[in-house]
């Protein structure tokens, strides 16, 4: 969707009151500093253990593509963990944009057997979550845990626009009926308010400049998902508060009402909205996507 800018690094929550304690401890390093009290220590007992070394495949959503996690990616391989990020039909550099949800899930499915990848940790943000679903139930035995971050979590029988405000449903639809080739394009005003509602107004316009149309189709077929719900993969759910993507309560919104339905599951929490920390704290969501793979 766009390439990391490392330029971008300006902390979009100013008032550090609103953090959470100890938000600066980052586990990937081996001399990190802790914060308890007001006071800063150094020392053995408050240095991190040796990370368990993971292998992840990071699954990108709607109007994005496998750029979304270069930052995130860059994070976690220099801390010796195995990351791929493979693109899906309809996405990056693909032309076609008359793709189905199966043709997604298909993309996903040839690259882990095409590399023959086994025992990952499965990621998947937003739309990535009705991805990796479908994906889960085609090679079960090779995943390690799936982890789902701020993603849709659909029970069998729906479709991601099922699970939408009526009045986002509308407008999607209105927007896919004006486009040419049964697409959405979301307009800025949406973007900033729904996906990077923390980010500076010069990092929204720089993060929407790299999105692209997305196909339509697929955010509205419905998928039979009893398989998944068979299966017994560990899961894992990351919840950032400021994701404003869906609204929270009434019947929507990520934490409680999707993670509840992976039934037991791991629930890891971050101060962070749906888009903007990939690009301006890539380590911060790093540190909780490795939270929630590791054992």
């Amino acid at each position: 969707m766009f390439p990391y800018l490392r330029e971008i690094h300006q902390f979009p929550y100013p008032d550090e009151w609103f953090m959470p304690r100890g938000y600066y401890n980052f586990p990937y390093s081996e001399g990190w500093w802790h914060w308890s009290n007001g006071a800063l220590e150094s020392n053995e007992s408050c240095r991190i253990h040796a990370q368990q070394r993971l292998t992840f495949l990071l699954v990108h959503g709607s109007w994005a593509d496998a750029h979304f996690w270069d930052g995130v990616a860059a994070v976690l391989r220099n801390h010796g963990h195995a990351v791929y990020t493979p693109e899906y039909a309809g996405h990056g550099e693909d032309p076609n944009k008359d793709v189905t949800h199966a043709m997604i899930t298909k993309s996903i499915v040839d690259f882990i057997t095409k590399l023959n990848l086994r025992n990952f940790v499965l990621v998947g943000h937003s739309f990535g979550g009705t991805v990796i679903q479908k994906v889960a139930e085609q090679v079960p035995d090779r995943i390690k845990r799936l982890v789902f971050w701020d993603a849709f979590v659909l029970k069998d029988g729906e479709s991601l626009a099922d699970e939408l405000p009526p009045q986002t449903r509308q407008g999607f639809e209105q927007l896919r009926a004006g486009s040419n080739d049964d697409t959405i394009m979301l307009p800025f005003p949406l973007f900033r308010d729904l996906f990077v509602n923390t980010a500076t107004l010069e990092e929204a316009v720089r993060m929407y400049a790299g999105v692209a149309p997305e196909p339509a189709r697929p955010l509205f077929e419905k998928l039979d998902l009893k398989t998944f719900y068979e299966l017994q993969i560990p899961k894992s759910y990351v919840y950032f508060y400021q994701d404003n993507a869906l609204p929270q309560g009434e019947g929507f919104g990520w934490n409680p009402h999707m993670s509840t339905r992976l039934g037991q599951f791991r629930l890891i929490v971050g101060d962070g909205d749906h888009f903007t920390d990939t690009l301006t704290r890539p380590d911060m969501v790093a540190r909780k996507i490795y939270e929630a793979g590791r054992d």
